[in-house]
């Protein structure tokens, strides 16, 4: 029905999560009425995007730079990491605004259905960011799901015989929610509300 050019702008739009063919029909219509600057920033934003993003070589999350802005922040108090599976998490802990300590991002959780094991995330480098930094505080900030118990449980196993209190998130987030679909004051007062983790977790 479409031109092949406009068609392949639709399937593109697609692949985006939440996008059926009605939006992904009027984002495209909407591009054809870009200027050419408009076009370009657009194109652009989308190749740098996969040119320039990277992990933060410290704390995992996204950045364009070497290391990100929060690593980079010296006023940030360093004593204190909130540990969270995803990067998009720290995005929003962030515009919380309450929170000034680092993070860590483990880039998975641990779930033997799947495959993935302790090996398979990043917590030997937060082992060893703690053991460096002198770290007094671990805040793991992660859904409530089988996977997070578990990942939860060993991160308290192997840090037992460390001078390190190990906190969760307090309850209020649903079971099995994604975090990026929690509420931002749902969010600060679970945050708030944290608990130590026990060991009779599961």
């Amino acid at each position: 029905m479409y031109p092949k050019v406009l068609n392949d702008l639709i399937e593109c739009f697609k692949k985006l999560p939440g996008i059926g063919e009605k939006t992904a029909e009027r984002l495209s219509f909407a591009v054809l009425n870009f200027d050419e600057e408009e076009v370009n920033m657009f194109s652009n934003s989308i190749l740098n995007l996969h040119k320039k993003i990277r992990p933060c070589k410290k704390c995992g999350t996204l950045t364009d730079q070497e290391y990100c802005l929060i690593c980079q922040d010296k006023t940030r108090s360093k004593d204190t990491l909130i540990v969270v599976e995803d990067s998009k998490d720290v995005f929003l802990f962030e515009k919380i605004g309450n929170y000034h300590g680092n993070y860590h991002v483990l880039g998975g959780l641990i779930s033997p259905l799947d495959d993935i094991g302790p090996n398979d995330i990043s917590i030997k480098e937060l082992v060893e960011r703690i053991d460096k930094d002198n770290i007094k505080e671990i805040i793991l900030a992660i859904k409530s799901s089988i996977e997070a118990d578990t990942t939860s449980l060993y991160i308290k196993k192997i840090l037992e015989n460390k001078n390190i209190k190990v906190t969760r998130i307090a309850s209020g987030i649903p079971i099995g929610a994604e975090m990026d679909y929690v509420d931002a004051l749902t969010l600060e007062s679970a945050l708030k509300n944290r608990m130590e983790i026990d060991n009779n977790l599961l």
